[in-house]
């Protein structure tokens, strides 16, 4: 009677290991300072890993302009009127810093912590940034001594979404390690919501990789990993000591912070002077002027509407600018100012402004002829104009329906 062995070996089965090839060696984990370029830096709390890259004047983010000297304040003025805090505005740059944190989880609360927080700030004209890393949950609190240490000569917070997330989250942690919270009385400018105002009628995300598409025309590199796999690639880190996945990580970290400095440059222009080249798409002087008009700011923002119309819109974008700038005329009060820029705006040719003088001379001046003359010529510059078929189509149905009504009046 054969053996078990025999009949695997009849069948080709092979017994023992001495026919298997070797196993290839594996490589072994890699420490973080072994990964990324930094150094163990000590607290009064313990050590903490620190990666810093420094960012000179000529560095250019896309389309925008070499960083600034560090002395400069911003033209941040209608951007601190908006935030509703008078401090963003009289700040000199080395008094902000710039903010992000990669963490455990998106839920927040008391299970969810920040095992990387990049922050910036202008140190002797460089923008200098700083990632603070926690190997091991047990370093936590050596972290935040390391990041309050950094923030401290700072006034003002800069976050993009760090309003909803990033600050609360940091609260917690300092606060369950007894640890003052260093930006507790800073100034806070959230990037996200004035992000929204700006580009929500334009772009179909306002995400802060997708801004830097799509405003400021910079690419990341391949290095770049989703955010969504960054907790993940800490678990896995934790569970295997091997850090070599985390160096995307620091690199997504580090360019949503220049990218939050380079976007709030690109604004600060946008809104000292859109006319220089700062803006270049309808919607967005639409915007703009959304923008200036809610803040009180009514001339600029009739000016920044006319520029937005000159563009051409879509339908539903069209009529939007045009309600909003026919409010924003009759909230502005000063009649005689207002009848002169309504002059100027049709002496360059907007249809909007020669409805508006008839309807000043129809229901303000009580001058029939003068209404229809406007009006006339409304129609004539419509008839004339090089418009797309919507928008001459609403332009001539209120000119007609006016006209009608006016020549009634006249007796016509």
């Amino acid at each position: 009677m054969s053996s078990l062995a025999d009949k695997l070996k009849s069948l080709g089965v092979k017994t023992g290991t001495s026919h298997l090839a070797p196993r290839p060696p594996q490589p072994a984990s890699q420490s973080i300072d072994s990964v990324v370029a930094g150094s163990f830096r000590v607290t009064p709390l313990g050590e903490v890993f620190v990666s810093e890259n420094t960012y000179g004047e000529e560095y250019v983010h896309g389309n925008r302009s070499p960083l600034p000297p560090s002395e400069q304040t911003f033209p941040l003025s209608l951007i601190s009127q908006w935030a509703n805090d008078p401090r963003i505005a009289d700040l000199p740059l080395n008094k902000f810093a710039f903010l992000d944190t990669e963490t455990s989880g998106l839920s927040g609360g008391t299970g969810t912590y920040a095992f990387l927080v990049g922050a910036a700030r202008f140190m002797d004209g460089k923008f200098v940034l700083q990632q603070f890393f926690m190997r091991d949950p047990a370093e936590e609190p050596a972290m935040l001594e390391g990041l309050a240490h950094f923030l401290a000569p700072c006034e003002a917070l800069v976050t993009f979404n760090g309003k909803s997330f990033d600050a609360p989250l940091l609260v917690t942690r300092y606060s369950l390690h007894r640890i003052p919270v260093p930006f507790k009385n800073y100034a806070h400018l959230d990037l996200l919501p004035l992000a929204r105002r700006l580009w929500r009628d334009r772009l179909p995300s306002r995400a802060l990789k997708y801004l830097e598409e799509h405003v400021l025309a910079f690419t990341r590199s391949s290095d770049e990993v989703p955010g969504y796999e960054i907790p993940w690639l800490y678990f896995d880190y934790l569970r295997t000591g091997d850090a070599r996945p985390l160096e995307g990580v620091f690199y997504h970290n580090a360019m949503d912070i220049v990218a939050m400095f380079a976007l709030l440059h690109h604004v600060s222009e946008m809104t000292a002077n859109p006319y220089d080249g700062s803006v270049q798409h309808g919607l967005d002087f639409v915007a703009l002027g959304k923008l200036f008009d809610d803040l009180g700011h009514w001339d600029e923002a009739a000016r920044l509407y006319e520029r937005g119309l000159e563009f051409e819109l879509e339908e539903s974008d069209f009529g939007v600018a045009v309600k909003r700038l026919s409010i924003l005329q009759k909230k502005r009060g000063d009649v005689n100012e207002a009848v002169r820029l309504w002059e100027d705006a049709a002496a360059r040719g907007h249809i909007y402004a020669h409805i508006e003088l008839a309807k000043h001379f129809e229901h303000k001046a009580r001058d029939v002829n003068s209404a229809i003359k406007w009006t006339m010529s409304a129609r004539q510059l419509t008839e004339e104009a090089d418009l797309p078929s919507y928008v001459r189509k609403h332009w001539l149905e209120e000119i007609d329906h006016r006209l009608s009504r006016l020549e009634r009046k006249a007796g016509l």
